[in-house]
């Protein structure tokens, strides 16, 4: 436990910088695909595996906690929260 880094962003319902412009690359990239309308979840800031569970934890409560966002919302939706700095 001590060798534990403390997290690199101001408050627990914030996210630190790398995740927010690794989130909004894949919005960008999602909406790039399959256009305007499709929909995220946070999951999708992530790969098939739990390598980073304090990063999926962060995302996780940006998105249910702080947000009360539903488990699919509109990528386009995410990306302006996220610019905007919320």
């Amino acid at each position: 436990m001590a060798n534990r880094k403390a997290p690199s962003h101001s408050t627990a319902n914030s996210m630190r910088e790398s995740l927010r412009q690794k989130a909004i690359e894949i919005c960008d990239k999602k909406i790039a695909q399959k256009g305007e309308g499709v929909g995220i979840s946070f999951y999708a800031f992530f790969k098939n595996k739990n390598d980073a569970p304090d990063i999926l934890m962060e995302a996780a409560q940006w998105w249910i906690e702080k947000h009360q966002l539903d488990h699919f919302e509109k990528a386009v939706k995410i990306k302006t929260m996220i610019e905007k700095g919320l």
